[in-house]
């Protein structure tokens, strides 16, 4: 007697969702890939006819096939950051500093609930430091220095207990340095060469931002 329809239905569903996983995480890789300029061809092995990203070179998995790390940092590339990073839920480490790459710092960033090491230093950022950054409650690592950035240090990253090292120094960062939670320990060389980025005696004024854009 054949199975009911609904058993293969399920079998087929259980089979496949692993591949679903990796498939969305590739996608979005893939997505990262088709927005940059890859002249050296680090890229080369992102093949998205692949299952899942795993055996691309510079990703690192879990043993789920989960996607944990990017490792792009010096790779000569060009382009821009993309929203459907944000879909890596498992992402700890997003290594991409020492590139050229411009543009701005996607909000999706902030759903990377598992991110530990955030280093996009040495490219050419422009925009703000985007708030959403803040609900990274396990970063651990931000390294945004060297870029174009404008606009105020976000004072939702005060709230991340786990931040242990910040460096935004030459951008053009404006407003003030927060001096609570994690900021307390953080060195002010690490806020250098923001020429409109004021000291921490400022701070508490109602008006820090007032002219910060």
């Amino acid at each position: 007697m054949a199975a009911p329809i609904w058993v293969w239905a399920f079998y087929v569903a259980l089979t496949l969702f692993p591949s679903v996983l990796g498939n969305s995480e590739g996608d979005a890789l893939y997505t990262l890939r088709r927005s940059l300029s890859d002249p050296d061809n680090v890229l080369q092995s992102w093949d998205p006819t692949l299952v899942n990203p795993c055996t691309w070179f510079h990703i690192t998995c879990n043993q789920d096939n989960r996607v944990t790390r990017i490792d792009l940092g010096n790779s000569n590339l060009s382009g821009h950051l993309v929203p459907e990073l944000g879909k890596l839920e498992h992402l700890q480490y997003l290594e991409l500093y020492k590139n050229n790459i411009q543009g701005t710092i996607p909000t999706e960033l902030g759903n990377l609930k598992s991110l530990i090491s955030l280093d996009l230093y040495n490219n050419n950022i422009s925009g703000t430091i985007p708030p959403s950054l803040g609900k990274l409650k396990s970063l651990v690592f931000l390294r945004l220095n060297d870029n174009r950035l404008t606009g105020p240090i976000p004072r939702e990253l005060v709230g991340i207990s786990s931040l242990k090292v910040v460096d935004v120094s030459n951008n053009d960062l404006c407003g003030t340095i927060p001096t609570s939670g994690p900021f307390e320990h953080i060195p002010l060389n690490n806020f250098e060469e923001n020429p409109r980025l004021e000291g921490p005696e400022l701070l508490g004024l109602a008006s820090y931002d007032t002219n910060c854009s």
